[in-house]
């Protein structure tokens, strides 16, 4: 039987990408801030790199489903040029508030549930113990722990009411996706004492 695999679960809007509300135009898709040298650096570290996303806008009638195959062909061609390679691409198209069938309802792959990073992980044999999820909100960091994965926050300015649980406490805080793969890295290496070298949020309060 095959070893399995370790994975980087990445949130796109506000953290692959530069957070454009409910955009599917590929002309205003740009990769975030030293995006591409993180992800190098966790691609040379033997990660796998699955992109898990919500999608509201679908089910909020924003744009059609089909739209996001065009967000998938630029991030692939930005990503090449970067020298990486997304193994997959995962979305909820569903809101419960929503104004389009089938998608205005409750679902178990909108984060913060980790039904996403589940099947992801199923598809591609992936030790979640062993893999990181990593966002700009603490949504993304609740879906990585329910998942069973090591978590970081990309503190950018997206996250504004912190309100935390020990499902909602990511293991590490970063810039950027760089800083994001450092830190990563050295606590791969280093384990716990890592955990010091996070910088503490504005204000932390629990819910």
């Amino acid at each position: 039987m095959n070893a399995k695999a370790k994975a980087v679960f990445l949130d796109k809007d506000g953290t692959l990408i530069d957070d454009v509300p409910h955009n599917t135009d590929p002309r205003l898709i740009a990769l975030s801030h030293q995006a591409g040298a993180g992800l190098r650096l966790f691609a040379e570290r033997g990660y796998l790199l699955l992109v898990v996303s919500n999608q509201s806008g679908v089910a909020l009638g924003r744009f059609a489903e089909s739209a996001l195959a065009g967000v998938w062909r630029r991030l692939d061609l930005l990503l090449a040029r970067e020298g990486v390679q997304v193994h997959g691409y995962y979305y909820c198209p569903h809101h419960p508030d929503g104004a389009t069938a089938p998608y205005a309802r409750a679902c178990d792959c909108r984060k913060p549930l980790p039904g996403m990073l589940l099947r992801a992980a199923a598809e591609h044999n992936v030790d979640l113990s062993r893999s990181w999820m990593i966002g700009d909100i603490l949504d993304d960091a609740e879906a990585g722990r329910r998942a069973g994965c090591k978590t970081v926050l990309i503190d950018n300015g997206n996250e504004t009411e912190w309100m935390l649980s020990s499902l909602r406490m990511p293991d590490l805080i970063a810039t950027d996706l760089h800083a994001a793969a450092l830190l990563a890295d050295a606590y791969d290496r280093y384990g716990e004492r890592e955990r010091g070298r996070r910088h503490r949020p504005p204000a932390w309060r629990t819910r």
